[in-house]
């Protein structure tokens, strides 16, 4: 296995629970796309993509159901929906079932519960967060939310990330304590911290375990992809969570 292509997730997840996210590394896609790009919209060519994700399926011994991601709430089961299910997150009971969200600067949140019977991933921009995805996805496990451990893999970080009014607004509207997560631009702009958003949500929810955030995607080129940093050209990332077979 090449370990340049994996960042496993730091946090006390019981043992029978794999969470990992992908690098820009190890992998076959050229030009601005290099190398391990695991995402077919991203204008990629679609035999290269799939070649990566064919050494990603390898290197682990899994295959992960991915979806078809719209920025919106909908979750998926990692487990009985088919591959390219219009949805931001999945969820999994099921060993050896793989939970996957693809990202560029948006933030991925993998979860399990403290007795390793369920997974879920969520893919979490601006848009995803504020219309609820992290609720939708915390309800799709099924479990108290005092039970459920969280971690936040690589996204755009607030230094980076300018966002209009009507963004900040419509976080505000939810939740007025959270003009904390943002840092006055110039004009009427905005910096957002994904992360603290995030956070925001999760806590409100009772989960009180959080871990990961530590990066940026924008700011670490030689690891992460990031679409606001390289357009079009930019890959993705994946971030998978599963129940390890016994």
């Amino acid at each position: 296995m090449s370990t340049e292509r994996y960042l496993w997730a730091n946090w006390p997840a019981p043992d029978n629970i794999k969470a990992l996210v992908t690098t820009r590394n190890g992998g076959l896609s050229a030009g601005g796309f290099t190398s391990f790009n695991l995402g077919l919209s991203s204008g990629d060519h679609p035999a290269t993509v799939h070649a990566n994700r064919q050494l990603l399926q390898q290197d682990l011994n899994i295959t992960p159901r991915w979806l078809k991601q719209t920025h919106g709430i909908a979750v998926a089961d990692a487990c009985q929906n088919p591959e390219g299910t219009e949805a931001d997150a999945a969820v999994a009971r099921q060993p050896g079932s793989v939970c996957a969200v693809l990202t560029a600067d948006c933030l991925p949140v993998l979860f399990c519960d403290h007795d390793g019977t369920v997974v879920a991933a969520a893919h979490a921009g601006w848009r995803g967060l504020a219309n609820g995805v992290l609720e939708a996805t915390v309800q799709s496990m099924g479990v108290p939310a005092e039970s459920i451990m969280a971690w936040f893999g690589p996204a755009i970080s607030i230094q980076h990330f300018e966002v209009g009014p009507e963004v900040r607004e419509q976080f505000v509207k939810h939740d007025s304590d959270s003009t904390q997560a943002f840092i006055l631009g110039i004009g009427d702009r905005w910096f957002a911290n994904l992360y603290a958003l995030a956070r925001r949500r999760l806590e409100s929810l009772g989960i009180e375990h959080i871990y990961g955030g530590k990066y940026c995607s924008y700011a670490q080129p030689e690891l992460f992809f990031s679409y606001r940093r390289d357009g079009v050209q930019s890959g993705r990332m994946a971030s998978l969570i599963w129940i390890e077979k016994k």
